[in-house]
C-alpha cells in the first residue's frame, strides 16, 4: 500500500496538491507514481511565471523505465519550482511529499481534487 497524507488532495493522473495559503498550493507527484515509475533520473519543471492549466501537462519526469508527463492540478501562474531536483531528481524518490515537491502555483481554478480516501480507492 502506498503512502497517501490525509492532508493532502489528489488527482486521478497522480500529483498531489497542499494548500499553502489563500490561493496558494504546492504540488508533485504521489508515492504510487514514483513507485511506478521507479528510479528518477530527469524531471522537467514548469518556469516561473508559465501559466498552467488543470489537467494539461506543465512538465514530465524521466525514469529509468519510462518518461511521464507531469499533469497541472490547477489553473493558475507558477511561483516557484523546487530547482534543486535540477541536481537531484531521485528526491522525489525519497521524499515524494516533502522535499521531492515540483511547483508551488497561484490558483485561479482547481481541477477535479479527490480526497487521500478517494484516492486509494483509485489506485486499489
Amino acid at each position: 500500500m502506498t503512502n497517501t497524507p490525509s492532508n493532502l488532495k489528489y488527482t486521478k493522473e497522480h500529483e498531489w496538491v497542499e494548500e499553502r495559503g489563500a490561493k496558494v498550493i504546492r504540488f508533485g507527484i504521489t508515492d504510487y507514481a514514483q513507485g511506478a515509475l521507479g528510479d528518477i533520473v530527469y524531471v522537467q519543471l514548469p518556469k516561473v511565471g508559465d501559466l498552467i492549466e488543470a489537467g494539461k501537462v506543465c512538465g514530465e519526469v524521466e525514469s529509468t523505465k519510462s518518461v511521464s508527463e507531469i499533469f497541472a492540478p490547477v489553473s493558475g501562474k507558477v511561483i516557484g519550482v523546487n530547482s534543486m531536483l535540477d541536481n537531484a531528481p531521485e528526491t522525489i524518490n525519497s521524499d515524494p511529499y516533502g522535499s521531492g515537491w515540483i511547483a508551488e502555483v497561484n490558483i485561479t481554478s482547481s481541477g477535479e481534487l479527490l480526497s487521500s480516501t478517494d484516492y486509494q480507492a483509485h489506485t486499489a
